[in-house]
Order: structure tokens, then sequence, then C-alpha cells
């Protein structure tokens, strides 16, 4: 009996080659590359998958020509995700392939560059929802934040308003008592008064009007329940401004003498009035008038009630 010859054509060698990783100090991947880290490869093949690392010696080619005997470095750059590689190499002591040489094919890389560049932009995206999250974990960390800063202003600005509220109720108690007070002013009889000229400009006190404030004061003190009230005008000459000032300080400079020569208790005494050029009691038009306007009325009251009248 003959015996039969057993052909092995080169094909067949080719799929033994890519299933078989040769032991001893050296290793063969064939597969294809499905994920890449830095330095580090994934590579597919139907054992399963290996992972490839390089290095500086790491020689990268393409085959091309008849029968693959022209060989074309290239960079590693070109080993992308979808690449078909077959890889020479070394194992280490974890079990990866130390690539020595990755041989890949310039067709194949052609269509993974096409595969590629369908899953950049994939990547992109997907980097990009990832900075768009964390951004809006920040804005939601942000939000909480002003939430907060907020909820403290509205508990702030709530008790400003509880605050303005009582300092309200307290400026109309304060202008109901100044209103009643005034209105009061009725209630009061006119015991003495005089009025005090002045010249132009001027808050000085004539002596004239000097002795007649001390017999004011001197009536006024021998009073139960006296007050005197004191209130300063101006002529119209000038500004209105400086001609309220004006009467407000002749009306102090009344007060002031009252006090320091008069010996009138500054409780006996209302809060000067300024009337300015308002409330004339002579026409403006004439020097006469303006001199007469030119005055602080002053007058000593006492409540009808105590005075028995």
């Amino acid at each position: 009996m003959h015996g039969k010859a057993i052909v092995v054509s080169p094909m067949a060698l080719f799929f033994l080659a890519s299933v078989f990783a040769f032991g001893g100090d050296k290793a063969e991947v064939k597969g294809m590359i499905i994920a890449r880290t830095g330095e580090t490869l994934i590579v597919k093949s139907g054992q399963g998958t290996t992972t490839v690392v390089l290095t500086d010696d790491t020689t990268t080619r393409d085959d091309k020509g008849l029968f693959g005997l022209e060989k074309l470095p290239m960079s590693t750059v070109v080993l992308i995700p979808g690449l078909k590689v077959d890889v020479d190499g070394m194992p280490d002591d974890q079990g990866r392939v130390v690539a020595k040489t990755i041989t890949v094919d310039g067709d194949d890389l052609e269509t993974a560059e096409m595969i590629q560049s369908g899953l950049h932009p994939t990547a992109e995206q997907v980097a990009a929802n990832v900075q768009a999250i964390e951004a809006n974990r920040g804005n939601i960390a942000a939000n909480k934040v002003q939430l907060a800063a907020q909820k403290e202003n509205i508990e702030t600005n709530q008790q400003n308003i509880a605050s303005n509220k009582q300092q309200i109720e307290r400026n109309i108690k304060d202008i109901e008592e100044n209103t009643n007070r005034f209105t009061a002013l009725s209630e009061y009889a006119v015991k003495a008064e005089a009025t005090v000229n002045f010249e132009v400009g001027s808050t000085n006190i004539a002596a004239k009007d000097q002795i007649e404030l001390r017999e004011l004061a001197n009536t006024a003190t021998r009073l139960k329940g006296y007050i005197i009230e004191v209130t300063g005008y101006a002529d119209s000459t000038g500004n209105p401004a400086i001609n309220t000032k004006l009467s407000e300080d002749r009306a102090k400079a009344v007060i002031t003498y009252l006090m320091q020569k008069g010996e009138v208790p500054v409780r006996h005494i209302v809060a000067p009035g300024a009337m300015g050029e308002y409330g004339a009691a002579a026409p403006n038009e004439t020097e006469a008038g303006r001199a007469e306007n030119r005055r602080v009325e002053v007058k000593v009251l006492v409540n009808k009630g105590i005075a028995g009248s």
C-alpha cells in the first residue's frame, strides 16, 4: 500500500499561524486592535484578547508588494482601533506581549481609518458629554449655594421687613405725637408775646429786643406749665433756601438768649420753627415791609385747662 502524501497549502499555514502563539521566548498575536490606551493595545484574536505593550524599540511596518516581500516602515500612530495587526514580540511576567514588530496591511489601514473617522467624533461627543455633565454638576452645586444664599437673603429681608415695620410704627407714633403736640397748641392761651426784628442777613438781637425778651422770660417763669413757642422769618431778599436757614438761625439765637439771659429751661421751649420768607407780616415790595418780615415771633403759652380760661 502506498503512503499518502500530506500537502499543506500556504493558506493553511497562514491560518495556523494566526491561531497559535509560540511558546518559549517569543510570542505572536494576530487579530484586530479593539482599544488603545497610550503605550498598550488590546488585540482581539480567535483565542481571546491580548494586551500588547509598545516600547521605543517597537517597529511598525506595512506588508506591500508580491507575497508581502516589500516592507515599509510606519509610525505607531497608525495603530488605531479596527486595524488588523500581526504582532511579534516577547511575553512578560504579566502575561502581556511586548511588541518587537507590528505588521499591518495598508489596505486594511484605510478601512480602519474610515471606521475610526466614524468613531472619533463619537468619542469626542462622549468626552464633550462627560465635560457637560461635570459642568452641570458644578452648576448644580453653584445653584445650591446660590439658593442657600438667596434663602439667607430672604430670611434677612424678612427680618428687615419686620424691623422696618416696627420702625414705621414708631415713626407713625412719633408723627402722631408731634401732630398732637402742635395741634394741642390751639388749646393753649397766649400769656405773653414779643417780636424781635433783625437787620438784613443778621442774627444779632438788638438791645431793645433783649430787654423785651428778658421781660417775657420773667413773665413765663412765674407761670405754671408754660411753654415758649419760637418761630423765625426772613424777607424775600436772596435765595429761598438761604432765607429758610437764616430764619432758623434767628430763632436759635432767640432761644439761646432766653436760656442764657432769661434762665428759661430748654424743656419749656418748643423746637424752633423756620418759615423763611413764607408767612410774611407785611409786603416784601417795600423796605419797611421787608424790615417787618425779618423777625422772630415769641409766644408764652399755657394750657387753657391749667390757666382756668
